[in-house]
């Protein structure tokens, strides 16, 4: 392939399970700008989500694939990875450069670097100007105080899904867990869907490090013995076992899965239900609306909002020092030699990365992989 030419993975916006392929020629570089090679990304249920709210969040904005002539509305899906720059005609931006951040799923991207530090630099492209700043920025390795060589595929696999983790329990512990803490005879339970995701055992590491919670893990049969072997949920139930919850004890619901029968079978046992927080959709096929579903409603978590709170509160240097110092705690929880959570599994090439992608989508992987790609 050309350098000059980037390959990509789109996606039917309107029907998920339909992909191609495309290679096509980038031009020249313009003034201001750097192309940057693509060379590994993640791909978990979290990108699942990305796309699955594609249009209500945005997600299709970062990256807006033009009309191809053939009548369907194709979009790229965001994911998180390393590239290098290979060409730079902008002065702070040196060819060779590592870069951590928000790409899209193609071998190649041209970025508008601004607000250049020595840390990191936003894009500025016209089209991103009014999303999330979080999403925008691109951290330059070598000043990076997460980055380490030798982990690059765990912090593309995990760094977003555990800042997101962090952030939900940093939010309710912010929000006094929303009075299910209050009654200290008993533990408050927190009901976590889709116990085997990412971003679910991130949040349960975190929960578990508080007094007064109960975590607990909502799975599916052949996912107990994983979630029950990473040491983070006090008690690992499947979807079939609601009735093993006190219904009155004071609960709060963190769901993953975004399973609307789930949801409405959790709020009609749980009758001490405080708070209902939505986060992703791991199970996209049973995404629904909250229609007679009975207590407090489901709100969508938005991990930039509190984000945005705690860096005006503590500034951004205070923000990032307990972030990094969470991070390696969890990771080096997640990589110990003994009982690593995490084997990871690369994918090279369009076929392998289009495989693995309808393997995601499909939820049905194993929970302990995760998949890197390049195309």
């Amino acid at each position: 392939m050309n350098t000059s030419d980037t390959t990509e993975l789109l996606v039917r916006k309107a029907q998920l399970t339909t992909t191609t392929v495309r290679t096509s020629p980038m031009g020249t570089l313009a003034d201001g700008h750097v192309r940057v090679g693509i060379e590994r990304f993640a791909l978990t249920s979290n990108n699942i989500t990305y796309a699955a709210m594609g249009d209500a969040m945005q997600y299709w904005q970062f990256y807006p694939v033009a009309d191809s002539g053939d009548g369907i509305a194709w979009g790229r899906i965001p994911v998180w990875g390393f590239g290098t720059v290979r060409e730079s005609r902008h002065p702070d931006v040196a060819v060779g450069e590592h870069l951590y951040g928000y790409f899209p799923m193609s071998s190649a991207v041209d970025l508008t670097p601004a607000k250049v530090s020595a840390g990191s630099f936003f894009d500025a492209a016209p089209h991103r100007a009014q999303l999330h700043m979080v999403y925008n920025q691109y951290m330059r390795c070598a000043a990076d105080p997460f980055y380490a060589a030798d982990t690059e595929d765990i912090q593309a696999l995990l760094r977003p899904l555990f800042i997101t983790s962090w952030l939900i329990d940093d939010f309710l512990a912010d929000n006094d867990f929303f009075g299910a803490t209050a009654d200290a005879t008993r533990p408050a339970l927190l009901l976590l869907s889709s116990a085997s995701s990412k971003t679910a055992y991130g949040t349960a590491f975190q929960l578990a490090q508080r007094k007064g919670i109960e975590v607990v893990g909502l799975t599916s049969p052949g996912n107990v013995a994983f979630c029950e072997s990473l040491g983070c949920y006090h008690r690992v139930l499947t979807y079939d076992q609601l009735d093993q919850i006190a219904p009155d004890a004071p609960s709060i619901y963190v769901d993953f899965a975004g399973n609307a029968p789930l949801r409405k079978a959790l709020h009609t046992h749980c009758t001490g239900l405080r708070y209902s927080s939505s986060i992703g959709a791991t199970h996209v096929s049973d995404m629904g609306g909250a229609k007679d579903v009975p207590g407090p409603k489901a709100t969508l978590f938005f991990a930039p909002a509190q984000i945005k709170k705690r860096s005006s509160e503590w500034g951004p240097q205070g923000l990032g020092q307990r972030l990094v110092q969470s991070w390696q705690a969890f990771t080096a929880a997640v990589s110990r030699p003994e009982r690593p959570w995490l084997h990871v599994e690369h994918h090279v090439g369009a076929a392998a990365v289009q495989a693995a992608y309808q393997q995601v989508l499909g939820g049905k992987g194993d929970p302990r992989l995760g998949h890197i790609l390049s195309l």
